[in-house]
């Protein structure tokens, strides 16, 4: 019988991050707390920009765009925002969208799957994913839910599961 595996990514959903950024600056747009500081949300490539007048603004202005992406159903871990920071007379925070596991955390994931995963399961760091390979599906399912119950700094999901 042919190994069975499945691939940890970390990967995120585009549109569902513009969709976040849209309700967002419409909820910007409509809030009074938000009247007349100047506040603004884009997107570059794979930056969010937040501007306001205040310190406190552009924070809140972060909380909303988590509160976005919990509904949406996206990972904060996904999301790496910088402190504030002074740019002429606005307050700025810059957040990455983080997307791919790098070598060092999948050199992590594997060595959490050797140490305390069930015995006969491999792992292999392909770029930016991790195979996981065994005979049994029980073992694999065993090693997603350890991997689930475990607190990485990084969002992952399970796809190919064959």
């Amino acid at each position: 019988m042919a190994d069975s595996s499945f691939d940890i990514v970390s990967k995120v959903e585009w549109q569902e991050v513009d969709n976040a950024i849209n309700q967002t600056s419409r909820e910007i747009a409509t809030r009074f707390d938000f009247k007349n500081v100047g506040a603004e949300i884009s997107r570059s490539g794979e930056t969010i920009e937040m501007k306001a007048s205040g310190e406190e603004r552009v924070k809140a202005i972060l909380d909303v765009l988590q509160s976005k992406f919990i509904k949406r159903g996206l990972s904060l871990k996904a999301l790496d925002a910088k402190e504030p920071q002074l740019s002429g007379k606005e307050y700025k925070i810059f957040a990455d969208v983080k997307e791919g596991i790098s070598q060092d955390d999948a050199k992590k994931v594997a060595k959490i799957i050797r140490d305390e995963g069930p015995k006969g399961v491999k792992a292999q760091v392909q770029g930016d994913e991790l195979r996981v390979s065994s005979k049994s599906r029980d073992d694999l399912q065993a090693v997603q839910a350890l991997l689930k119950g475990k607190d990485l700094d990084f969002a992952i999901q399970f796809v190919n599961y064959r």
